[in-house]
């Protein structure tokens, strides 16, 4: 997509006014549609439609053995696709470092036990463990990626059941472990302090959130701030622009409040949610 000078004025002056192209104001998301368990061989699965983007968040489980420097706990990886029908740009090897760069972006947002203990998916110290593998499809781009991936990723985490494992036998080195076989004997993953993300943009001189693809044309400058309740949890700078200090502190300003907005707004959403029945759930309308 390329924009002419008059249509980035436009876009510019919008900003200005706090009436964007959409209608919205700076700090309003587009409607956000939301769907759960829709992966019928996933432990857990979400799909999310912000606007034109649209994401596809699918959750499987393996045992494993811990990591030696961090016995007590499991492991959790993250794999981003950037489906070849999402734009034209991806084509052929064209998404690769983006879904490298949101894959670690996400890596780093769920580092710390704060945010997502991993010693819940340890199953006998040193030994074994559960390891969560959540691979992410980006179906269409219509802006604001990373903020639409974290959601969805949240609440494909929210709808993960892992499997109660009834007893461990250790016979020298070999350790056999017997699972349930019961549909519904499982536990619910604890993402309560899971980062929501949120992606500010600099747009003359005004912050925004929730950019479509041409207000990221025009942006100078982007920060994507990672909020986990009341903390940071990382901020990543993106595009090739650069932020002046005190625009910095205004974007994460703005990126705190309208995260905890966010997160407010995702728990009420998925506590409506029956967890063994498909919803279609939309919400920040």
């Amino acid at each position: 997509m390329a924009l002419c000078e008059a249509e980035k004025t436009f876009v510019l002056h919008g900003v200005e006014e706090n009436f964007r192209v959409d209608g919205r104001e700076r700090e309003d998301y587009r409607p956000i549609e939301l769907e759960t368990n829709i992966v019928s061989h996933a432990f857990g699965s979400a799909r999310l439609r912000l606007a034109n983007t649209d994401v596809l968040v699918a959750v499987k489980i393996e045992v494993d053995v811990p990591y030696p420097e961090r016995p007590k706990e499991g492991k959790l990886e993250f794999f981003v696709d950037c489906s070849a029908n999402a734009t034209p740009d991806f084509e052929g090897r064209g998404g690769e470092d983006l879904a490298i760069e949101i894959s670690n972006s996400l890596s780093a947002a769920y580092k710390s036990p704060e945010v997502f203990d991993l010693t819940k998916l340890c199953i006998l110290k040193g030994h074994k463990c559960w390891k969560i593998f959540v691979d992410i499809l980006l179906l269409e781009c219509g802006g604001n990626l990373y903020d639409a991936v974290s959601i969805a990723v949240k609440a494909a985490l929210w709808d993960t059941r892992i499997p109660l494992v009834k007893s461990v036998t250790v016979d020298g080195n070999n350790v056999d472990m017997e699972v349930s076989d019961e549909l519904h004997d499982c536990q619910k993953l604890d993402v309560t302090a899971a980062p929501i993300m949120v992606t500010v943009c600099k747009i003359g001189e005004q912050c925004i959130v929730d950019p479509n693809v041409a207000e990221e044309l025009c942006s100078v400058g982007a920060v994507v701030i990672a909020v986990s309740k009341d903390k940071f949890s990382t901020v990543l700078q993106i595009g090739s622009g650069s932020l002046h200090p005190q625009t910095l502190l205004e974007c994460l300003q703005m990126g705190e409040k309208v995260a905890q907005r966010l997160s407010e707004a995702l728990t009420e959403t998925l506590s409506e949610i029956n967890p063994n029945k498909n919803q279609d759930v939309g919400f920040l309308k």
